[in-house]
């Protein structure tokens, strides 16, 4: 029986990096100032040495809003040549090459080995479903059940109506590893997303974000959504990190 790995890293926010078998995928990538002196994924940023870690590097960034999208990433090619950038279509960008690969929602990407497949989201730009070395792996970027306290009652219902209808077409699929806000400006509806998308995806390990330097919001979401068939992670620091094994 094949054994299946992923040391992930938790960088910040909704940054994170995944290494695998093959490949380095970096997501969301957005705080650049690391935790100490020293640059790398172990003080929460992405270092020249860790960009040599794998031949094959993947770059995500789910949209262009400035928490999930740091321009920084576009000089990471000095480092390694063979990286590729994927992005979402709204990301302004002062010039396209050939390692942009730019994605829309509901889109299917093949780079080499990789398959990553694009799903809406219920604010601007896309999310991550990819397909690695036996592992698959869904980054919601700023998808989420958007459940803010202040808003219409038509705009919440719209709100879940989206929500629960890319929710369906996600579910079509397995997840390992799932990175899903779990934002504490939601107040009392931080965890609604989250659960009802652990529910219905039944991902293998769930792993909280959006949520800035508020790490307890992880452990809050983990002690209010225990489920026996999924793994929630606390997170607690920067360089935080993860193993996964399938």
């Amino acid at each position: 029986m094949n054994e299946y790995r992923a040391k992930i890293h938790y960088l910040y926010h909704d940054g994170f990096s995944v290494e695998t078998k093959n490949h380095l995928l970096i997501f969301d990538y957005y705080k650049d100032s690391p935790v100490n002196e020293v640059r790398n994924l172990n003080n929460g940023v992405v270092g020249e040495e860790d960009l040599k870690i794998k031949d094959n590097v993947l770059v995500f960034s789910s949209h262009g809003h400035r928490d999930h999208f740091n321009p920084v990433i576009l000089d990471w090619i000095k480092y390694n040549p063979n990286i590729n950038y994927v992005l979402s279509s709204d990301i302004n960008l002062p010039d396209y090459k050939k390692n942009y690969n730019i994605l829309w929602s509901n889109k299917e990407l093949q780079l080499g080995d990789v398959v990553i497949k694009t799903f809406d989201s219920t604010d601007i730009g896309v999310c991550y479903l990819v397909e690695v070395d036996g592992l698959s792996i869904f980054h919601a970027g700023d998808f989420n059940w958007w459940y803010w306290k202040d808003d219409t009652m038509e705009d919440k219902l719209e709100m879940e109506l989206a929500f629960k209808k890319e929710i369906r077409k996600i579910a079509e699929h397995y997840v390992d590893i799932a990175f899903f806000p779990t934002d504490p400006r939601l107040d009392d509806f931080f965890h609604v997303g989250g659960e009802y998308f652990i529910d219905k995806v039944k991902p293998k390990l769930f792993i909280p974000m959006h949520f800035w330097a508020k790490c307890s919001t992880s452990k809050k979401f983990k002690d209010k959504v225990e489920r026996d068939f999924c793994e929630i992670v606390e997170i607690k620091n920067r360089g935080q990190v993860i193993d996964f094994v399938k």
